[in-house]
C-alpha cells in the first residue's frame, strides 16, 4: 500500500482540531480546563500512535513476509512506550507535561522514520505521520513557550 485511504487522512487530520482548540483555549485566563484537556488529549494520541505499532506487530503474516524476533519485539516495545510517556505527561506539572509529550511525538516520529527505511511501516503512512507531528509539536512548542513568558488573551 503506498497510499493511505482518503477517511484515514481526513481523519488524521481532523484530529488536530482539539489540539488548535485547546492550545488556544489554553492561552485564555478564564479557561483553566483547557490545558489539562490539551495535555490529556496529547497523552491520549501517544497511545493511539504506539497502538499502531502493537497492531503491527500482532497482524498475522504470510510466513514469508515475518519479521524477525527483533523487529516484532521492537514494534511490541514502541506500541507500549507512547503510552507510558503520555501517562508520565499527565502526572508532572503541566509545563513540564507539555514537554513531556513533545519529547514523546517527536521521539516516536523517530523511531517511525527509523521504521520506514527498514521498510517497517506502511510507506503512505509516514508522509501523513510528519504532517501531523509537526503541527503538533509546533502547537504544544508555541502554548509552551507562550504559557512560559506568561502570554494570555482575553476571551
Amino acid at each position: 500500500m503506498t497510499r493511505l485511504p482518503l477517511l484515514a487522512t481526513l481523519l488524521g487530520l481532523a484530529g488536530l482540531l482539539p489540539f488548535l482548540f485547546c492550545g488556544f483555549a489554553s492561552l485564555a485566563q478564564a479557561a483553566t480546563w483547557a490545558l489539562p484537556a490539551l495535555i490529556g488529549y496529547g497523552a491520549v494520541v501517544l497511545a493511539f500512535l504506539g497502538a499502531v505499532h502493537w497492531g503491527l506487530a500482532l497482524a498475522p503474516q504470510a510466513p514469508a513476509a515475518a519479521a524477525p524476533p527483533e523487529v516484532e519485539r521492537a514494534r511490541l516495545l514502541l506500541g507500549v512506550v507512547p503510552a507510558l510517556i503520555g501517562w508520565a505527561a499527565l502526572l508532572v506539572p503541566r509545563w513540564a507535561g507539555l514537554l513531556v509529550l513533545i519529547a514523546g511525538f517527536v521521539g516516536v516520529l523517530v523511531m517511525e522514520a527509523a521504521g520506514h527505511r527498514r521498510l517497517l511501516v506502511p510507506p503512505g503512512y509516514m508522509w501523513l505521520r510528519w504532517i501531523l507531528s509537526v503541527a503538533v509539536v509546533a502547537i504544544l512548542t508555541t502554548v509552551l513557550v507562550l504559557r512560559l513568558i506568561g502570554a494570555s488573551i482575553l476571551l
